[in-house]
């Protein structure tokens, strides 16, 4: 065990909260920075609402979930660190303005090939992993592309095909299928609910991106991996 394992075994628990705490404060500054960029068409700066305490959970939560199960390995926790924190912003951005900017989802795809280039990610680390992590990360949303041409524009957004390209040769095919299931069924369980409550109705659009992103967040926080 590194010299860092230790120190971090010794203070594991205490950091998890510091991690929650500072996943709080980031997730209200990307709530915050999300209410004004991209700048909306009107000018206008949203101000507090319910999403401001959804991000601001999640990236408590998911800041938490990543020092507790990578801060052991240095190199790991700052890969998928840097990964969660654009994760959380971009879930901002998709509940603030139905988008996820090309400056947060195509990073990832050059980040993705020198992470495997260099052995030092945590999901994909043989040729076979990459074989099928590319695969997975071009047949996915193609597929999810043509499936939504019948339900016109905007079925699904291009930033979610690019979020997925990216996130596929990232943590690998495993994690993005089943980040993919588990966002497809939050999505229909919640949209199901608003729906009955007859808050949303069999018309409304609801953007996708937030509940892939959930799935995402599970998948590598909380799925055990191989």
């Amino acid at each position: 065990m590194t010299t860092f394992t230790l120190w971090f075994e010794d203070g594991g628990e205490l950091l998890v909260i510091v991690a929650g705490l500072i996943g709080a404060l980031f997730g209200y500054g990307a709530d915050r920075l999300a209410a004004r960029w991209p700048a909306h068409e009107d000018g206008s700066i949203r101000r507090h609402d319910w999403r401001t305490v959804v991000v601001g959970v999640a990236g408590a939560v998911a800041f938490a979930a990543t020092v507790a199960r990578f801060g052991a390995n240095p190199v790991h926790l700052v890969i998928v660190g840097a990964f969660v924190a654009a994760l959380v912003v971009m879930l901002a951005t998709d509940l603030d303005q139905r988008l996820l900017p090309n400056l947060l989802t195509l990073p990832i795809i050059p980040l993705a090939l020198v992470v495997f280039a260099t052995g030092s990610g945590p999901f994909v680390r043989t040729t076979e992993d990459i074989a099928w992590a590319a695969g997975v990360a071009i047949v996915v949303p193609v597929v999810l592309y043509l499936l939504a041409i019948p339900f016109g524009n905007g079925a699904i957004g291009e930033g979610d095909l690019k979020l997925l390209v990216g996130a596929g040769l990232l943590i690998g095919a495993q994690n993005l299928f089943y980040g993919l299931v588990v966002g497809a069924l939050a999505a229909g369980v919640i949209v199901g609910i608003l729906v009955f409550i007859r808050r949303l109705s069999m018309k409304s659009f609801v953007p996708y991106g937030p509940f892939l992103i959930a799935g995402i967040l599970w998948s590598i926080l909380a799925l055990p991996q191989p």
